[in-house]
């Protein structure tokens, strides 16, 4: 499903679902991942959704 993205799609997948299921930001998402070792950007998840 997500083909030739830097990401794998386990973690596409998860930051997608907390964005739908979870009332954050793409900001507090990205800290989320962050905390857990994973560099991405609000805008990249921002694409993703």
């Amino acid at each position: 499903m997500y083909s030739r993205h830097r990401f794998p799609s386990e973690i596409m997948s998860h930051c997608v679902w907390l964005y739908y299921t979870v009332p954050l930001s793409y900001r507090d998402i990205e800290k989320m991942m962050l905390y857990r070792g994973i560099e991405v950007t609000y805008e990249t998840i921002r694409e993703w959704c």
